[in-house]
């Protein structure tokens, strides 16, 4: 940090030395464009000057264009034309380093596919804009006969995509909710994105798909159990259920015995938990099996072994969504 020092037995006033020296400072780049200047209090506590005194001067710096205030930020060293090709400097540029390298790079680019300054520009707040808007609302989708499946994914987005309103629109009624919402994108998982894309695309509203969790481990618990075993699956979705059921037949045969549950399938819950050997369930249904355990505990002898698996959308597909939503 640059050091002031005042000499208060100098003829020069004590606030032209203060400002003769921050002038200085500016001009050999020890305070290069975009540097945040000392704050009032830090200043009178090196130098001893009052607070007032650094105000005035802070002013005097501003009316001659080397520094420029920004509300609630703080006092920044002015950039002076294009400073020689340095690199772009400002609060929001000191924030994400490597910044100015990608905007400039970006613009290099579209400038070397023939594009004038006035064309790029247009084609980046475009961009934005359209970002803007889309990251208005969240619509999760899946058809009405799954809806379960939406419900997971609308969980699981809600928290990740804060503050981001998240809503839930059954598939037969999203031509309608886009009509009367205009701004927003529309997710859905893959296996819904045909016709999530034929409702929304005439009216220039984005899909995104996100892909499912692996369920690697779940897929090598199923390849372990042994023979003869019980195995159960409890999910809000019902279509969840039945995929599961088939891919289970299609690794183990009739070597594991499948049972399925929908969360709102109190009695095959409860049948469950006395017979099954492992139980397989989403993060919304852990409690009730949870439940159903402890009420049957007492008729148990062997309790289940139970798997939450807290994820259906996987977590890089979430982090890809929330850079097209512009979060992060």
């Amino acid at each position: 940090m640059v050091q002031f020092q005042i000499k208060v037995d100098n003829d020069i006033p004590a606030s032209n030395q203060l400002f003769n020296q921050i002038r200085f400072a500016i001009a050999s780049r020890q305070f290069p464009p975009g540097h945040r200047l000392p704050s009032t209090r830090q200043l009178a506590m090196q130098t001893g000057l009052h607070r007032n005194t650094i105000s005035k001067v802070y002013r005097q710096l501003e009316d001659t264009g080397l520094v420029e205030a920004l509300a609630g930020s703080g006092i920044y060293v002015k950039a002076q034309g294009h400073e020689g090709g340095s690199k772009l400097t400002s609060p929001t540029y000191d924030k994400y380093p490597g910044a100015s390298n990608i905007v400039k790079r970006s613009l290099d680019e579209l400038l070397s596919e023939g594009c004038n300054l006035k064309e790029a520009r247009e084609m980046f707040l475009s961009e934005i804009d359209w970002r803007l808007r889309s990251s208005a609302r969240v619509l999760v989708t899946a058809p009405s006969h799954d809806i379960g499946i939406g419900e997971l994914m609308a969980q699981e987005l809600e928290p990740a995509l804060k503050p981001l309103n998240v809503q839930l629109v059954p598939l037969e009624e999203l031509n309608q909710v886009i009509d009367q919402v205009t701004l927003g994108t529309v997710v859905t998982s893959r296996y819904f994105i045909g016709q999530a894309e034929e409702i929304a695309a005439p009216k220039s509203v984005r899909v995104i798909p996100v892909d499912i969790y692996d369920y690697a481990q779940e897929i090598q618990l199923v390849n372990n159990l042994p023979k003869g075993s019980y195995f159960g699956l409890v999910s809000l979705s019902s279509g969840l259920l039945r995929a599961t059921e088939v891919i289970i037949h299609s690794l183990r045969g009739d070597e594991v015995i499948v049972m399925t549950a929908q969360l709102v399938e109190t009695y095959k819950i409860n049948a469950m938990v006395r017979t099954a050997r492992t139980i397989v369930c989403d993060q919304a249904s852990f409690g009730a099996v949870k439940a159903a355990l402890q009420i049957a505990r007492e008729d148990i002898i062997r309790p289940p072994q139970i798997v939450c698996c807290e994820n259906y959308i996987g977590a890089e597909s979430i982090n890809l969504l929330k850079r097209e939503l512009g979060l992060g």
